[in-house]
């Protein structure tokens, strides 16, 4: 085998107060290009998941190049690192004769990361409960659950969006965030989504995210307001998220026309519950 193709669903993380530990995969799709042999540079994010893998593996590096396409957009928190990460990874294990079964390349990958909550969902599918230490919880998402997603032209680095949270946080705001946590894992576990409604309110990360995505909790409003169960700032943004029961197209313009923004488009998913796939 000289080459191999990895496609790997986009992911929004956190889930409001969810932070680094809960996520979901979605139908929203990179595909990655491995091939064995001399090309063009890796580049930076490639090639250190090649240091790790070769590392991990104690195998011996050969060349290789890679290229992706699809439809998840960067810097928009959908888990666009993670599917080059994930694509690439899973490429070389191929290419290499599979020494890592897919939890030991989803490790890699969440080493990669730094955390866990985009690789899990990435990696296999459904709604992920991924804490930092401790197994990974995978649950399938029912089809009657959409995600209702607002993806702004502008983008936001992970990086800076990390730099605009504070150090400490008030007890009761940890209270509250932890509370919601328990009760979005409880509903996606037991299926009964309903019991999402409310629960995603945030004191973690989102109020400080905030400061540079204005719109963020206008756009949430609009969305419950047409019927979604609530939202979320997706990952680390700049998108938003609602998911729903009902009418996801009322949501998704309700969405946009309160966003205020001179480009942005709404879309509605479902999850996807397999995760990555290499492909025939």
């Amino acid at each position: 085998m000289n080459s191999v193709r990895v496609r790997v669903p986009a992911t929004s993380a956190n889930l409001g107060p969810g932070f680094d530990s809960l996520g979901v995969a979605l139908r929203l799709y990179n595909t990655t290009t491995v091939v064995r042999g001399r090309g063009p540079a890796p580049g930076d994010m490639a090639s250190a998941a090649a240091d790790l893998f070769f590392g991990k593996t104690q195998m011996k590096p050969f060349a290789f190049h890679w290229s992706v396409e699809g439809d998840v957009p960067r810097s928009r928190g959908l888990g666009s690192s993670v599917t080059v990460r994930l694509g690439v990874l899973h490429g070389l294990n191929e290419l290499a004769g599979r020494p890592l079964k897919r939890h030991g390349v989803f490790e890699l990958c969440a080493e990669l990361e730094g955390h866990p909550d985009n690789a899990a969902p990435g990696a296999f599918g459904g709604f992920c409960i991924a804490p930092a230490k401790g197994p990974v919880q995978s649950y399938v998402v029912g089809e009657d659950l959409a995600f209702v997603f607002l993806i702004p032209a502008q983008e936001l680095e992970t990086e800076k969006a990390r730099n605009l949270l504070p150090k400490t946080l008030p007890l009761s705001d940890a209270v509250l965030s932890a509370g919601n946590a328990a009760a979005i894992a409880g509903a996606f576990a037991s299926g009964d989504y309903k019991k999402l409604a409310g629960c995603f309110g945030d004191r973690i990360h989102q109020p400080y995210r905030a400061k540079v995505l204005p719109f963020l909790d206008s756009v949430i409003e609009a969305g419950c307001a047409a019927g979604a169960l609530g939202g979320w700032l997706s990952g680390a943004g700049s998108a938003v998220a609602c998911a729903t029961l009902v009418r996801p197209d009322r949501v998704a313009n309700a969405m946009a026309s309160a966003c205020d923004l001179d480009a942005a488009c709404a879309i509605v998913l479902r999850a996807d519950n397999q995760g990555v796939r290499i492909l025939k």
